[in-house]
């Protein structure tokens, strides 16, 4: 091996991922196929290192796979207009806090049913109340139990 060269297990160290992410990546065409030892170990570059880390480092962000590989296409291309790459961003910011909304409405909802659990007994636990019927639910978008009909 050359002195750049970066085996696949110090490729995962430092990219904090497994092995088999990486050959995962390689897969599905994320990472290009490698260079290889004669003993057919895998081998890889600096700059291979660094678009790994650029994935991870996406992935950790939240973006999807396909988000990825058009951002990896265009960081492949330094001379042309980030538009398109702010759009990605915007619509991954959008989705994120669209969940964001909806988990800190869960978070209302559970800290209420936890408040009015009076530790009794289950035929009177207000949690078991209101998970079996959502018209006790804060949340209005959440069918009520005549709603729903016939179990």
């Amino acid at each position: 091996m050359n002195v750049r060269d970066i085996s696949i297990g110090e490729l995962a160290e430092r990219a904090g991922c497994t092995v088999q992410i990486i050959r995962h990546y390689e897969k599905i065409g994320l990472l290009p196929d490698t260079r290889r030892t004669s003993g057919n170990r895998r081998i890889y570059s600096e700059d291979q290192a660094s678009r790994l880390i650029f994935i991870r480092h996406s992935r950790e962000l939240g973006f999807s796979l396909d988000d990825i590989r058009q951002l990896l296409s265009f960081s492949d291309q330094p001379e042309q207009s980030c538009e398109q790459v702010d759009a990605i961003a915007r619509e991954h910011l959008h989705g994120v806090q669209e969940r964001l909304g909806r988990l800190r409405s869960m978070e209302r909802e559970l800290k209420r049913m936890v408040r009015e659990c009076g530790g009794g007994i289950v035929a009177e636990c207000r949690i078991i109340e209101v998970l079996a019927d959502h018209s006790n639910c804060l949340n209005e978008r959440h069918p009520t139990a005549k709603s729903r009909g016939p179990r």
